[in-house]
């Protein structure tokens, strides 16, 4: 394989997988991220894990976290040489001005065209896709919309939201190799745009839950593990939670089995097992702890 300069645009551990990739067998120019930021409560300056993963390898290579993608920052790329710009979850539409430097290629983390913009993970995981996929695109001006490289696919067998991001950014890793090795040979396609879905950043609320639709609930507290994961209107978290069934009508929040290891919940459709419940400001801790600590039982409502 011939090596390639790479200028690596991309933020999260998702991209960090594909940089790790990039850095064994290519030449690394520079990475691009976003600037360190608060986290946690302690509001800790927590830097991004490509930056941490670069770092960690003591290789001297430059870092830039511009807020912004100007003329300056722009001016900066224009000092380097190099063959490609490779983008995976950077955080920021990129400006014509460096569309126009090199070749660009976007890692999205979905099979285009469905699903594009900023949460393509969780979004598929609430519609329930037979298959999970990454598509490697062809950047120009507009979101997500250039032309198809390539793209690898994953069968839905029940991930949640961290397994997927493991599991695509490790194919994500391999996708990337495969192009740069045969970039010469492919030929990109165009997408479709009839079927399009625009996926939105995830806000907190998105993990708000009632007990409606059993399906439902699960489908959510796959697609937001980790965070904003889901909780009732009075801020308890629901942790652990499995389908039952998709079928019988109940009182909403119905208890209907209290087990030591997880209590079953009636809804308005179907019911499921929960094995962990989380108070604000609290620990989580078994449902059953839970329930016995507000003295519910069976035929009573958790809400």
């Amino acid at each position: 394989m011939k090596k390639m300069n790479i200028v690596f645009m991309g933020t999260p551990d998702y991209a960090a997988s594909i940089l790790e990739a990039i850095i064994k067998h290519h030449n690394l120019v520079a990475l691009v991220c976003q600037p360190d930021k608060k986290a946690g409560r302690n509001h800790q300056i927590k830097m991004p894990k490509t930056k941490e993963l670069l770092l960690s390898k003591g290789l001297q290579v430059p870092i830039f976290q511009p807020e912004t993608l100007d003329n300056a920052f722009v001016k900066q790329l224009k000092s380097l040489y190099f063959d490609k710009i490779i983008v995976a979850a950077y955080g920021k539409i990129l400006p014509k001005s460096i569309l126009q430097l090199a070749p660009c290629v976007n890692l999205h983390a979905s099979i285009l065209p469905k699903y594009r913009g900023a949460s393509p993970i969780q979004e598929s995981i609430l519609k329930a896709e037979d298959y999970f996929g990454i598509t490697a695109m062809k950047m120009e001006e507009g979101l997500d919309n250039g032309d198809i490289l390539g793209f690898k696919a994953i069968r839905n067998v029940g991930q949640n939201a961290n397994e997927l991001f493991l599991e695509l950014s490790e194919a994500a890793a391999e996708l990337t190799l495969d192009y740069l090795e045969r970039e010469k040979e492919i030929v990109g396609f165009s997408q479709t745009h009839c079927d399009k879905i625009l996926c939105k950043k995830i806000k907190k609320d998105f993990g708000l839950v009632a007990f409606c639709n059993a399906r439902e609930i699960v489908r959510k507290a796959l697609a937001y593990e980790g965070w904003p994961e889901i909780f009732l209107k009075n801020g308890v978290k629901l942790k652990g939670v499995f389908l039952h069934s998709n079928e019988g009508t109940y009182q909403q929040g119905e208890i209907l089995v209290i087990y030591k290891e997880k209590v079953l919940v009636g809804c308005l459709k179907g019911s499921i097992w929960i094995h962990s419940l989380q108070a604000p400001s609290k620990k989580s801790i078994s449902a059953y702890e839970y329930l016995c600590g507000k003295r519910l039982k069976v035929g009573d409502i958790l809400c």
